[in-house]
């Protein structure tokens, strides 16, 4: 499979990103690793009912290629802002403008930021990656604005 097999926007991530979003609104339509490796672990071919439902992506922004780091408040609490890396694609269209979910660690919530770092982590490593859940909050993206792509493996993030 090419870098967005099923589409040629001429937007690699954006593309990736529409397969993507493919993929997991087939499973669930709701607000060595590889992005190939993980769209085809998410649809179940390499292990029928795997119960996996999210490709947990990172984006590197174009010009500094430094990770993207979003921001967001749950609706339930206010107080609790945090930033995430992590990100499970809910849409693209044909602007090439994406709606992205924030991820973050299943326990993450309340944590004390001084302690753990994790309402506001410096870099992807300072987050945990094996407990990652949805959160609800969403944020629009820019798909041109980003040069590069990392796809985590399929995990179940409900």
């Amino acid at each position: 499979m090419t870098c967005g097999g099923k589409y040629d926007s001429g937007n690699c991530v954006s593309d990736i990103l529409r397969e993507i979003a493919d993929a997991q609104s087939d499973l669930l339509n709701d607000c060595v690793t590889s992005c190939e490796q993980s769209i085809a672990d998410l649809l179940g071919d390499t292990s029928p009912s795997n119960n996996l439902d999210t490709v947990p992506v990172i984006l590197y922004c174009k010009g500094t290629c430094k990770p993207f780091k979003g921001y967001g408040v749950p609706a339930d609490d206010l107080g609790d802002a945090f930033a995430s890396f992590y990100f499970r694609v809910k849409s693209v269209d044909k602007d090439n403008c994406a709606v992205l979910e924030l991820l973050r660690e299943e326990d993450d919530h309340g944590k004390d930021h001084k302690d753990h770092n994790q309402k506001d982590p410096r870099s992807p490593v300072q987050q945990n990656t094996s407990d990652l859940e949805v959160t609800g909050v969403c944020i629009t993206v820019d798909l041109d604005c980003f040069c590069h792509i990392t796809c985590l493996p399929a995990i179940s993030a409900f």
